[in-house]
């Protein structure tokens, strides 16, 4: 689905993605970790067009889309999500899904004023699909309250839902796990599962939660300074002393042998 191809990120003198190639295959639920300023975010924000590569390519399906710009992205199929939600706070919960498809007729003012029965069938069709997104996210509860009272957890799942109202085939989640308490989180790794599974999404991951990436993620990839450090089934990367030495600590290190002298 996605691969990258030396892959380079300049901020003036700081590399903040040096040369990394990887790739996310059509399907799959590919984990990204690392520690903080690895350049992961920065990853995603190349290929999903925010930022331009100082260096390297992009492919999507065969194709370069290397700097194509979010809303062409977007066109393609390729949506992202951000580690603090982007919700309209003014806006419902339903009404914040039914504004996400592009090119409705009713932003046209002359179909406002003069195709008024062919704007109310598409919101009534838009409200229905916003409908089925909410129950399939178990938030129906929450579809006409105000998105800035929801919580954070609830903004993550929203987010969600956003990439339900286009046809995405690949979906970048930015720390989905930050903030949101662990029952959220597990609906969260829920609905990941489902749209992978049923609709065939294909998701790539950033998360600093170990168990969340091991209970939802097939491949996983550890970026450090920039780079790609290790590629792998999860057990692989923890097992990976690269890994530990550049991320997860001498602790999980000496966890992993306590637990595999015990069986």
């Amino acid at each position: 689905m996605i691969k990258v191809e030396n892959l380079h990120r300049h901020f003036g003198g700081f590399r903040a993605v040096d040369g990394a190639s990887l790739e996310i295959k059509t399907g799959s639920i590919t984990g990204l970790i690392g520690p903080n300023g690895a350049g992961k975010t920065t990853l995603f924000n190349v290929i999903a067009g925010r930022l331009l590569p100082t260096s390297g390519r992009v492919f999507m399906g065969g194709e370069d889309i290397t700097g194509l710009p979010p809303h062409v992205l977007f066109g393609k199929g390729l949506l992202r999500t951000f580690q603090i939600a982007h919700e309209f706070g003014s806006m419902t919960v339903r009404e914040n899904l039914m504004m996400v498809p592009a090119h409705q007729s009713g932003e046209s003012l002359l179909n406002a004023m003069f195709r008024r029965k062919s704007v109310a069938a598409q919101e009534r069709a838009l409200r229905d699909r916003a409908d089925e997104v909410l129950d399939f996210l178990t938030i129906s509860h929450l579809a006409d309250q105000r998105a800035s009272m929801i919580s954070g957890g609830q903004k993550k799942l929203l987010e969600l839902g956003r990439t339900m109202m286009v046809d995405a085939k690949i979906v970048f989640l930015d720390e989905v796990g930050a903030g949101v308490n662990r029952t959220l989180l597990n609906t969260i790794g829920d609905a990941i599962q489902r749209l992978n599974k049923e609709r065939g999404y294909t998701f790539c991951v950033i998360e600093h939660d170990m168990d969340f990436i091991g209970r939802i993620c097939g491949p996983v990839i550890c970026m450090a300074e920039g780079k790609v450090l290790a590629q792998g089934t999860v057990q692989e990367i923890k097992n990976d002393d690269r890994v530990i030495e550049a991320y997860l600590g001498t602790g999980l290190k000496n966890k992993i042998k306590v637990e595999a002298a015990h069986g």
